[in-house]
């Protein structure tokens, strides 16, 4: 039996007194029916629509996060040809040697050394990578950079307030170079104090200061000069020179 034929009525009853059959429409049946799926259809698009919906939520609220949450977006369009990219090579290596010879008397200082060797490392197989690998190497580049100026700043002033240090852990590996400049100052700050108080340092703070002076400059021309060679290993010079007068600052 189906639903339609249990809503006609029935020839039996036909003719008896006092009854009166009202023919039932299909239609009410279809009507119930399709509301039902209706209802069954939209409470279940409507438990979809809201996880659909909390997703863009989630996604809107992370590409709006401020700029310094997001990773850095390297630029670096060195390494155009193969002399260039065996000069960068071969500059990265100081930073190896400086790391091999710089003091080990303590704890920060043997870590300090170590990343050293870390940054000579991370430069060399940067330079010479290709392909996709290579801006994983860059950032790899940027972060071992930024970890070597924390180990530093902790070899020379071991009393760094531990919040300061806690969020230089946090903003290393999304922002490097904000970390990079914040305990450059503290070092530079730091070197001068000392070379005040001791003449013995300050032929090795006045090396320093101009090895930064050109480095800077180096750096930013190599950024605003893409194509002119070997501004990068320019930089990486004067920076290894002002890594050795650090160096003599932890002896």
């Amino acid at each position: 039996m189906t639903p339609e034929s249990a809503f006609q009525p029935s020839k039996s009853l036909t003719g008896l007194h006092g009854v009166h059959l009202v023919s039932h429409s299909s239609f009410s049946f279809q009507d119930i029916k399709q509301n039902h799926d209706s209802n069954e259809s939209s409470s279940g698009t409507g438990i979809v629509n809201i996880g659909i919906n909390k997703r863009p939520i989630v996604q809107k609220v992370w590409h709006q996060r401020p700029a310094c949450l997001r990773p850095i977006h390297c630029c670096h369009t060195g390494d155009k040809n193969f002399a260039e990219t065996v000069v960068n090579v071969l500059t990265s290596l100081p930073f190896i040697a400086l790391g091999l010879h710089a003091p080990r008397k303590n704890l920060n200082c043997k870590i300090y050394a170590n990343s050293l060797i870390g940054v000579g490392v991370a430069s060399s197989f940067y330079h010479a990578s290709r392909g996709k690998l290579r801006k994983y190497l860059r950032w790899a580049d940027y972060t071992m950079i930024a970890t070597t100026t924390v180990c530093l700043s902790r070899a020379i002033r071991s009393e760094n307030p531990k919040l300061l240090m806690a969020a230089s852990a946090f903003f290393l590996p999304i922002q490097p170079l904000m970390v990079s400049a914040v305990h450059t100052g503290m070092m530079e700050v730091a070197f001068a104090k000392r070379a005040y108080e001791d003449p013995d340092l300050r032929k090795a703070h006045n090396v320093h200061k101009m090895s930064s002076l050109l480095g800077g400059a180096l750096f930013i021309a190599d950024d605003l000069l893409p194509q002119t060679p070997f501004l990068h290993a320019g930089w990486h010079i004067a920076a290894a020179l002002g890594v050795s007068t650090c160096n003599k600052l932890l002896q």
